[in-house]
C-alpha cells in the first residue's frame, strides 16, 4: 500500500509565501507537524507556513494559518488575499466580494481581476485594537489606554514601542535606518521579550514621506520574511498615531508594496495588494 499523498498551492503575496491546501478536498491530521515539515526550504517545499482552506458555518470560506515553526497564528494578510484568490479560482466561491472567516473573526475580501484571472484583492482588517492587555502587552509596562512610543529596553538599547493588534500582536518601532539593522539578532530579541505574553510580530520603519514608508518585519514563529499583511496595518496604524504619515500609505517592504488605508469614515484598516499563484505540487506525507 502506498504512501498517502497530499495535493497543495504554494502562493504568494509580495513574497510572503504559503503552502495552501484545499481543506474541501483533503484532510490534514496533524497541521501544526506538517507546517514544519513542508516550511523546510532545503527539505521541504519551503514557505513561511501552512495555511488550511476550509469549510466555513459563518462565512464563505475558513482559514486556519501555521507558522513555519508549527504554531498556529490567528490571521495573515498576505495570505488572506491569496484565500481569496484560490477560493475564486478553484470555484470555492462565485464571487468577487467573499466573507473570510479567521480566528480574528470575519474579514471581507474585495477581488482585482484581470479578465478571469484574479491579480490581488483588497482586504478590510477591520479596527485596529490599541488596547494594551488585548493586543497583549504586559499592563504594568504600558499601564494607559494605549501604548504609544513606550520606552523598551532590548539587548541594552532603548526602543520607542508603538503596539497594536490586527488580530494578532504587533510592535512597531521608527528607526532612522531599517537596512543596517541586524535582525536575526534582535528579532528574537523582540518576539520573546517578557512584556510581550504571546510573542509579538515586530516592524521596523523608515519614514521616507507623508505618503510612503519602508519597513522589514520580524514575524513570530517565522523569523525575517518578505513581507507582514497585518504587519504594513500595524504600521499604517502607528504612523497615524504618532503623526508620521496621512492615513493612506505606502508601505515598502522587501517582497514589495502594499497600500494601507485606515479609514476616517469606518474606523476599519484596507490593506491592498497582490496574490500569486507560483505552483501547484503533490507531497508524499
Amino acid at each position: 500500500m502506498g504512501r498517502k499523498t497530499l495535493t497543495f498551492t504554494k502562493m504568494q503575496g509580495i513574497g510572503n509565501d504559503y503552502i495552501y491546501v484545499n481543506g474541501f478536498r483533503e484532510h490534514v491530521e496533524h497541521p501544526e507537524e506538517l507546517a514544519v515539515r513542508l516550511s523546510d526550504r532545503h527539505f521541504g517545499v519551503g514557505s513561511d507556513g501552512l495555511v488550511l482552506i476550509l469549510p466555513s458555518a459563518t462565512a464563505d470560506v475558513r482559514m486556519r494559518m501555521f507558522n513555519a515553526d508549527g504554531t498556529e497564528a490567528e490571521m495573515c494578510g498576505n495570505a488572506s488575499r491569496c484565500v481569496g484568490k484560490f477560493a475564486y479560482e478553484h470555484g470555492l466561491v462565485n464571487k468577487d466580494v467573499i466573507r473570510l472567516e479567521t480566528a480574528a473573526g470575519i474579514k471581507i475580501i474585495q477581488l482585482t481581476k484581470e479578465g478571469s484571472e484574479v491579480v490581488g484583492a483588497t482586504v478590510d482588517m477591520g479596527d485596529p485594537q490599541l488596547k494594551p492587555s488585548l493586543i497583549p502587552v504586559d499592563t504594568t509596562w504600558a499601564p494607559g489606554d494605549i501604548c504609544l512610543a513606550q520606552p523598551l529596553e532590548v539587548l541594552g538599547k532603548q526602543y520607542e514601542i508603538t503596539a497594536v493588534s490586527m488580530g494578532n500582536p504587533h510592535a512597531v518601532v521608527f528607526v532612522d535606518d531599517v537596512e543596517s539593522l541586524d535582525l536575526p539578532t534582535i528579532g528574537p530579541a523582540f518576539e520573546h521579550h517578557a512584556v510581550f505574553p504571546k510573542r509579538i510580530n515586530t516592524e521596523f520603519v523608515k519614514v521616507l514621506s507623508e505618503s510612503r514608508v519602508e519597513m522589514r518585519v520580524w514575524e513570530r514563529g517565522a523569523g525575517e520574511t518578505l513581507a507582514c499583511g497585518t504587519g504594513a496595518c500595524a504600521v499604517g496604524v502607528a504612523c497615524v498615531l504618532r503623526e508620521k504619515t496621512s492615513r493612506k500609505v505606502t508601505v515598502q517592504l522587501k517582497g514589495g508594496e502594499l497600500e494601507i488605508n485606515w479609514n476616517a469614515g469606518d474606523g476599519h484598516v484596507y490593506m491592498a495588494g497582490d496574490a500569486v499563484t507560483v505552483f501547484e505540487g503533490t507531497v508524499q506525507l
